[in-house]
């Protein structure tokens, strides 16, 4: 089933092209993408043959080896699923504004699916006003629809929670796995573009990548990561999940990112094993990942400290002379520099597996606030660290969890030096939570 509000539609002029065109651009998978879905439907109905297409831009803004590396598996995964269903599927080279206009002058419709952050805005719009056929956005990667969640930025969990809830009857419904009817795997339609030049483009990219492969791309991987914490983690999710001793988290934050998994199959899934950990994961699905995409859709400066709450930016200046006993520089904090070995540990940590616990990236986000000489450099800092090193940075989450650091979607609490009345924390509350020196000691062993 796909729910009409998941579908946009632009440039509605006929066209009497030869095929279907699937740019895809978040939802880098062939199971339970809505998108996809979408387009074999147009391709039966009209009895054109489907070419999907992935444009490998060649400087994505702080993309690093392990990005590329888990992008490049998880396209190596679309390729063989696409091979078994009989549907085209290339990968280019270069950015989409360039690709896209060149090879959609014999295409009857083009299909994409939706991103938020502004350059996957900005590419889409790009295309949008280029290109000469109809065009159809579909969401797939959200359970609800941003803007049909909510029609303004919402304050907090507790405003946005039953926004989003009273839709979730309407989005809640599997998705049917379609067949092509016209296959399309030796189709060749495009002339004058080279083809092939990718993987060589992508193996120079991921030759540097020192990342222990901690997590492996793809939606088989995905796929894998949810059942295992399907089989066991989800019965003490509810009250471990905070622990990063546990291993109670499921590790899909990655494969959202990039689309090698949709959230609504995840949703479907977990739903099937009722408990306490059962709701407490759908929060963190459904309610707290869905209003970083509201931030991110809303806010125009998401990714800047003049985006925060007034309130936020009110108290901390309010302490902005307030003296640091630590100062460090980007530097510093890239290099695991500073006084505190739990800090560098968590740095160290993602750095090395493009992974870091969620509740520890919290204590490190607030640690930045903390030893930085400003709140604008230290939210700089924060953003650049995790957009760099995670593998889930550059994401509504990545952006909206540093902006929590500084108090979005948060309350004020008790006052203090440096944070005003920001949300606190210490090592002593790390300590209360967990081993944090049996986590430190097994890290440093893994990593050093």
């Amino acid at each position: 089933m796909i729910q009409p509000e998941r579908i946009t539609s632009f440039n509605n002029q006929e066209s009497k092209g030869s095929y279907i065109l699937y740019w895809m651009q978040s939802a880098v998978r062939t199971r339970y993408n809505h998108a996809l879905e979408y387009a074999i439907e147009r391709s039966n109905e009209l009895k054109k043959p489907l070419i999907v297409v992935f444009c490998l831009a060649q400087s994505y803004p702080e993309a690093t080896p392990v990005h590329y590396r888990f992008l490049w598996e998880g396209l190596q995964d679309v390729n063989r699923s696409f091979s078994k269903r009989g549907i085209g599927f290339q990968i280019l080279s270069g950015s989409p504004v360039d690709i896209i206009p060149r090879i959609v002058d014999d295409a009857c419709m083009m299909v994409t699916d939706q991103g938020w952050i502004r350059l996957q805005r900005e590419w889409r719009q790009k295309v949008i006003d280029t290109v000469p056929c109809k065009v159809v956005i579909v969401e797939t990667n959200l359970i609800v629809p941003v803007q049909v969640a909510s029609p303004k930025e919402e304050w907090s969990a507790g405003t946005f929670r039953p926004k989003i809830t009273r839709q979730l009857p309407t989005f809640l419904h599997t998705l049917t796995s379609r067949h092509v009817q016209v296959e399309s795997q030796d189709y060749q339609p495009f002339t004058g573009i080279p083809v092939g030049a990718e993987q060589q483009f992508t193996q120079e990219r991921i030759k540097d990548d020192t990342s222990s492969h901690f997590l492996p791309g793809g939606e088989t991987a995905a796929d894998n990561y949810l059942s295992a914490f399907l089989s066991g983690t989800i019965d003490r999710y509810e009250t471990t999940h905070n622990d990063p001793t546990a291993r109670a988290t499921s590790y899909l934050s990655a494969y959202l990112h990039f689309g090698h998994i949709s959230p609504l199959y995840i949703a479907l899934r977990v739903m099937e094993h009722p408990g306490p950990g059962t709701n407490t994961f759908l929060e963190q699905l459904i309610v707290r990942r869905e209003l970083s995409h509201n931030f991110v859709w809303y806010n125009p400066r998401y990714d800047d400290y003049e985006g925060l709450p007034e309130w936020t930016k009110k108290t901390l200046e309010k302490h902005r002379i307030d003296t640091r006993e630590y100062s460090y520089t980007l530097a510093d904090f890239e290099q695991c520099r500073t006084h505190d070995t739990a800090w560098n540990t968590m740095q160290l940590s993602m750095i090395r597996t493009g992974y870091l616990h969620g509740y520890l990236r919290m204590y490190w986000g607030k640690k930045i606030l903390e030893w930085t000489e400003t709140p604008e450099e230290a939210y700089n800092i924060a953003l650049s660290l995790n957009n760099r090193y995670e593998l889930d940075g550059r994401d509504p989450n990545g952006y909206c969890g540093v902006a929590w650091c500084f108090g979005k979607h948060d309350r004020p609490w008790k006052e203090r030096p440096i944070f005003g009345t920001i949300r606190y924390m210490n090592e002593a509350g790390l300590r209360r939570k967990f081993r944090l020196d049996g986590w430190v000691g097994r890290m440093l062993e893994l990593y050093s």
